[in-house]
C-alpha cells in the first residue's frame, strides 16, 4: 500500500484535532484549547506541505459591480468551516508524480467517446467527423480576422505536450498542469488525499481576508502600476503584447500571493472546483439569511447550452481581458462539461480537518497488527 508523503502531518494534526474537538475530555485538559483562534493556530502550525491553513469564517459571495455577470447575483453571506488549500495551483512536476505512481491516462490522452458526445448534442445534431475523435485538447489560436473562434481542437494536446506535437513541458515543472479535465482533477486529488474545493471555499479563500473588494489584492485595477497577475495585456484576442512577463501560463510563485499566503487566485489558469454550475445558484442560496457550507446545486443547467452537464472553474486566466472577460476578480463564475480539457484550465486541492482525522485513523489501523477481528 502506498503512503502519500503528507501522512505525518495527517496523522500528528488529525489526532490533536480529534481531541481538541471530539474528546470528552478535553474540557478538563490544560493543554488542549477548544477556542477557535486556538484551533486555528494549531491547524496553521501544522499544515500539510504546500498547503495552507484557512480559518473558518462569515463573508459576502458574490458582487454587484456593474462589471459582475447575471450568475454572481445576488450578493449573499456564506459561512465555511476552516481548511487547508494548497498554496499555489497543481504544478506540471506534482502531476507528473501522480501519474508516475499510478500510470493514469488522462481525458485528453484518450478518444473521445462518440455515445457520450451525442448524449450531451441536441436532437438532431450531427454527429462530430472522425478526425475529432482522437485523442486531444482545445488551444487558443488568436484569429487571423475580427470575429473568427478562437479555440481549436488539436490532435494530441495534452498535459505533456500543451501546444500539440512537438511542444513539451520541458523546465515548465513549476508552472500550472493544464489540459486536465474535472475527472483528471478529481482523480489526482484523491490520490493526494484531498478533495476539490467547493465555490464557496475557493471565493472566501481567494478573498484573503477582503470584504467587498473587487480584487484579491484591493480596489486598483490590475492594469495600473506593476503587474500583480498573469492576464491578457493589449487587444483581445488577436494581440497579447505580454507586458507582464509571459503569453500563456507563468511559475505559480511569480506573483505576490493573496492575504492567506495563496498564489495566483487570480489569471494564470482557471481553477475547477467541486460544484456543479447553474446560473441561479446565488438566487437559492440567498432565501437564506446565512448559507452554511454550501456543496453547490445537486444538478447542472446552463440555459445556452442545456444538454450539457457543466462544472465551476474559477480565478481567471492568462487570457482573461478587462473588455472581453475581466474574470480575474474572485467572484466571476465560469463553466465548462467536465470531460473537457483546455489550455488555460488547471486546478488546486483542499483538505478539511475531518478528512486528516480519517487519515490518521486509517494509518493507525493499519499499522496494527493482526485482523481487524483480531484486534477487536
Amino acid at each position: 500500500m502506498r503512503t502519500h508523503h503528507n501522512i505525518l502531518p495527517n496523522c500528528v494534526l488529525g489526532v490533536m484535532l480529534s481531541v481538541c474537538v471530539s474528546s470528552p475530555a478535553a474540557a478538563d485538559s490544560p493543554a488542549v484549547s477548544d477556542h477557535p483562534a486556538d484551533r486555528d493556530h494549531l491547524a496553521a502550525q501544522t499544515s500539510p506541505p504546500g498547503m495552507a491553513w484557512i480559518p473558518g469564517g462569515e463573508f459576502t459571495m458574490g458582487s454587484t459591480l456593474e462589471i459582475a455577470r447575471g450568475d454572481e447575483k445576488p450578493e449573499h453571506r456564506v459561512r465555511v468551516e476552516g481548511f487547508w488549500m494548497d498554496t499555489t495551483e497543481v504544478t506540471n512536476k506534482q502531476f507528473r508524480e501522480f501519474v508516475e505512481a499510478t500510470g493514469y491516462v488522462t481525458t485528453a490522452e484518450k478518444a473521445p467517446d462518440l455515445h457520450e458526445i451525442m448524449a450531451q448534442l441536441s436532437p438532431g445534431t450531427p454527429p462530430p467527423s472522425a478526425e475529432m475523435l482522437v485523442p486531444g485538447s482545445l488551444v487558443f489560436t488568436p484569429p487571423s480576422t475580427p470575429g473568427s473562434f478562437w479555440w481549436e481542437w488539436r490532435k494530441d494536446v495534452n498535459w505533456r505536450q500543451p501546444e500539440g506535437p512537438g511542444s513539451s513541458i520541458a523546465g515548465k515543472d513549476d508552472h500550472p498542469v493544464v489540459h486536465v479535465s474535472w475527472f483528471d482533477a478529481q482523480a489526482y486529488a484523491q490520490w493526494a488525499g484531498k478533495r476539490l474545493p467547493t465555490e464557496a471555499e475557493w471565493e472566501y479563500a481567494a478573498r484573503g481576508g477582503l470584504e467587498g473588494q473587487p480584487y484579491i489584492w484591493g480596489s486598483v485595477s490590475p492594469y495600473e502600476g506593476k503587474p500583480r497577475v498573469n492576464i491578457w495585456q493589449g487587444e483581445f484576442p488577436r494581440h497579447n503584447t505580454g507586458a507582464d512577463g509571459y503569453l500563456t501560463t507563468s511559475p505559480v510563485r511569480t506573483f505576490a500571493p493573496n492575504g492567506y499566503g495563496l498564489y495566483d487566485m487570480a489569471g494564470n489558469v482557471w481553477e475547477w472546483t467541486q460544484d456543479w454550475y447553474r446560473p441561479d445558484t446565488y438566487t437559492q442560496q440567498a432565501k437564506e439569511a446565512v448559507t452554511v457550507n454550501p456543496q453547490g446545486p445537486e444538478s447542472s443547467y446552463d440555459p445556452r447550452e442545456p444538454t450539457i452537464p457543466k462544472r465551476v472553474h474559477r480565478g481567471g486566466s492568462y487570457l482573461c481581458d478587462e473588455h472581453y472577460c475581466a474574470s480575474y476578480r474572485p467572484s466571476a463564475r465560469m463553466k465548462a462539461s467536465p470531460d473537457t480539457g483546455l489550455a488555460h484550465t488547471g486546478f488546486r486541492c483542499v483538505r478539511t480537518p475531518d478528512m486528516a482525522v480519517k487519515a490518521a485513523a486509517t494509518q493507525t489501523d493499519s499499522q496494527t497488527p493482526g485482523t481487524a477481528a483480531e484486534r477487536q
